[in-house]
């Protein structure tokens, strides 16, 4: 990379970037103006970004470039996915109607990334509520994978791991309640961290209804990025992110281990050959490193999927339904009515009871991950879904549940997970995997998917391609 012009500048991870600025071997105007051509290149084709703050991110910049480094993000550009507040930005949920709910101040994971130096360039694209697992709306139209055009980038945050896949920017900032971080940065070959909820504060200065119970429990920010020390970075400035909006943050410091954690590796039945070669390639890459390994199936993982979408339909029903009739696109709304027709939603006594029945699953989860304290398994048991499969019906959304069931676990538990990639298949597709802890043990699974980071190396940022072929590694191999 050269350091003396922007022009390669775009290709460097945060940590670098970071250094570069602090060194004065780059300014920060170097390399905010790099990432905004990479934008100009790059995002017509793409479509991850809905909004591009080109003039406040140079001023931004030229601010930085006068003042001494405030934090380890200094001048480093960022994009943040549009569920979350940027004061003076409309907070849109990528509903078109929303189009003017503007944000009178940042959301306190935004005002964490600011206070370490990050420079906020661009909003980007997600689904409608962020209900869907492909990123499409009528606001701003649908996101592309960059690596495989008629494959899905995944959602909600399609805008951002696709962003972060090409260049746009070195970090993406989203939500995971649903796999929204860990599904998208899988199909466009990045990383993502799901934090603990409560971990990071969560709050809107938008007028809006509650939360309901299962959103505000499950629920959790993120960072996403191309290599996970840009990850635990993030991270770190993120667990500092306090705010007196949020009563439910948790200021609790990281767990740590005195030994080599042992990883329970889970595959299932109905996986795609590819993705359960680079599950058992990720799992030999951590025996290697000194991790005790075993196949073995943590507790109640079809039931837990189950849990979760008829929590999920029912909270849907109750507040956000109507809205969405009115106001949703057809895409959103068939995929909506499938899920609901798969998971009728509880009424008042059964969706107690569905609450309480949480307690029980977590605490056999509890138990299993006392003993083993990480699980690695797939993101998604198949590869990225062509494009318009979650509007293919209940048969095809019930597909995707179930292979993306360990991902929903991770929510449905409040658990962290870190999702990395684990090799490309002989498509040209990204495969990702991913590592689900206790909670407040985010530490011990970004360094266990640094070896996996290591061992299965990604040639990201990449170049829009309709030819996967010329970026294809072997099969699960490093390129």
């Amino acid at each position: 990379m050269t350091t003396g012009h922007d022009s390669a500048l775009w290709t460097a991870d945060a940590v670098s970037l970071a250094a570069l600025i602090t060194e004065g071997a780059v300014t920060a105007a170097q390399v905010v103006e790099a990432h905004l051509a990479r934008i100009e290149q790059v995002d017509s084709e793409i479509g991850a970004l809905t909004t591009v703050f080109a003039e406040a991110a140079r001023a931004e910049a030229a601010t930085a470039d006068r003042k001494a480094p405030i934090g380890p993000l200094h001048g480093v550009p960022v994009t943040v996915e549009n569920n979350l507040d940027v004061a003076g930005s409309p907070t849109t949920w990528g509903v078109a109607a929303f189009g003017q709910a503007l944000a009178a101040a940042d959301a306190p994971a935004v005002s964490a990334l600011r206070r370490a130096g990050a420079i906020v360039i661009g909003r980007t694209n997600m689904p409608e509520w962020g209900m869907r697992w492909h990123t499409d709306n009528d606001a701003a139209g649908p996101t592309v994978n960059p690596w495989y055009p008629t494959r899905s980038p995944g959602g909600a945050g399609g805008g951002d791991a696709a962003a972060v896949a090409t260049g746009m920017t070195p970090l993406g900032l989203g939500t995971d309640f649903g796999g929204s971080l860990r599904i998208p940065a899988a199909f466009c070959g990045v990383a993502a961290l799901r934090t603990t909820p409560g971990r990071v504060a969560v709050a809107s200065s938008r007028p809006a209804a509650a939360r309901a119970p299962a959103n505000r429990l499950l629920a959790a920010p993120g960072p996403l990025a191309r290599s996970v020390r840009d990850l635990t970075t993030v991270f770190e400035v993120l667990r500092d992110s306090a705010e007196v909006r949020d009563p439910g943050w948790i200021p609790v410091r990281d767990l740590t281990d005195t030994a080599l954690p042992a990883v329970a590796v889970t595959l299932g039945d109905d996986i795609d050959p590819q993705v359960r070669a680079a599950v058992l390639g990720c799992a030999d890459t951590l025996e290697r490193a000194g991790y005790p390994v075993a196949q073995l199936d943590p507790p109640h993982l079809n039931e837990v999927a189950a849990d979760y979408g008829r929590l999920v339909s029912t909270e849907v029903l109750v507040q956000h339904r109507e809205t969405m009739r009115c106001v949703g696109s057809t895409g959103l709304n068939a995929f909506v009515d499938a899920a609901i027709n798969l998971f009728p939603p509880l009424d008042p006594a059964a969706y107690l009871t569905a609450l309480g029945e949480r307690r029980t699953r977590r605490a056999a989860w509890s138990r299993f991950l006392a003993e083993h304290p990480i699980v690695l398994g797939p993101v998604s048991a198949e590869l990225p879904w062509p494009v318009g499969y979650d509007l293919g019906g209940t048969a095809q959304v019930a597909t995707m549940y179930a292979a993306h069931r360990l991902t929903i676990a991770a929510d449905y538990l409040a658990l962290p997970a870190v999702t990395v990639p684990a090799g490309v298949s002989v498509e040209g597709i990204p495969i990702g995997v991913q590592l689900i802890t206790a909670p407040f043990a985010e530490r011990r699974v970004l360094t266990a998917a640094a070896h996996i980071e290591v061992a299965f190396p990604m040639p990201t940022p990449i170049s829009p391609s309709t030819d996967p072929a010329t970026r294809r590694p072997a099969p699960n191999q490093a390129p």
